[in-house]
Order: C-alpha cells, then sequence, then structure tokens
C-alpha cells in the first residue's frame, strides 16, 4: 500500500530492467552488499507471461521481455524482483512491497539501507506495519504479520 503526503518527488527514469539492475549495483556497492542477479529473458520465461505459447520468445508486440531477480546480502534481507511492466516487488525481512515503480526501487533500497524506515505499532487492535519513506514525502506501508517480526524489525518499532 503505497501512501502519498503529498506530490511524490519524481524519480530518474530506468527505462530498462538492465538499467534498474545496474542501480541495485551501485547501491550494492555503496553499502557493500554482496549482490545476486537471476535473469529470465523473453515470453516464455517470464512469470507474467503464463499465457505465452511454447517456445514464444517474443511478446505480441515483437518486445523481449526481460525480468530479473536480485537478493542483496547482509541485514536486513532484501530481494528485488523486476518485472518487465516497469514495476517490482520488494521483500524486506520477509515483508513484500508489491507494485513498487521500477524509476522508485533506487530510493527505496537507499530509504532501507539509510536507516529511513520504521516499524509502527499499534496496541489494539494489535497491528504492525513496515515503514519506508521516500525523498518527497513518498511513503510505503505492509502490514508485518504476527509472528513475523525478526529482530532487525524489531530494533525499528516505534
Amino acid at each position: 500500500m503505497r501512501n502519498h503526503r503529498s506530490q511524490p518527488q519524481r524519480h530518474p527514469r530506468l527505462a530498462t530492467t538492465e538499467a534498474a539492475v545496474t542501480a541495485i549495483r551501485g547501491i550494492a556497492e555503496e553499502y557493500g552488499l554482496e549482490l545476486t542477479v537471476a535473469d529470465d529473458i523473453g515470453a516464455d520465461q517470464t512469470s507474467r507471461r503464463t499465457s505465452a505459447g511454447l517456445f514464444t520468445v517474443l511478446d505480441a508486440d515483437g518486445s523481449l521481455p526481460h525480468e530479473a531477480f536480485v537478493e542483496l546480502g547482509g541485514s536486513p534481507a532484501v530481494t528485488v524482483q523486476l518485472f518487465p511492466e516497469d514495476d517490482a516487488k520488494i521483500t524486506v525481512e520477509g515483508v513484500e512491497f508489491a507494485d513498487v515503480p521500477r524509476d522508485a526501487v533506487p530510493a527505496f533500497l537507499r530509504s532501507v539501507y539509510g536507516g529511513l524506515v520504521q516499524v509502527r505499532h499499534r496496541v489494539f487492535p494489535p497491528r504492525s506495519w513496515l515503514v519506508v519513506s521516500l525523498p518527497g514525502d513518498e511513503t510505503y506501508k505492509e502490514l508485518v504479520f504476527p509472528g513475523a517480526l525478526t529482530p532487525w524489525l524489531a530494533r525499528r518499532v516505534r
């Protein structure tokens, strides 16, 4: 769930999946993180192309879809799945943020590794949310399921 308190900041355009992977590599280098990348290229390989025919590599428009799965080493545990449709799913310590615009992925990761995250907790009814604040008052918030509060998440409870 993405909340906007004001007009979200325009992020630099990442026109391709490869451009996003390159940006993530830069962030991994900046924060001294190990990086593993798995690429799926072709309509018959990408996860959202379930209707692609057997041995069909190109989309109907002639494009070659490219999807990537990036795993960043260290703490917190972070993975990024980049989709050909200009969006991504970012998982932080088991908490999934779906439908993050591909252009916002670098800012999202900088916020996570830069400490701009918190876990907000409500006592009744008991609920916790992981909140990631990006520059420009753009905020992403997802529910942390009961029992899923890892030590890294627990240190960020507010």
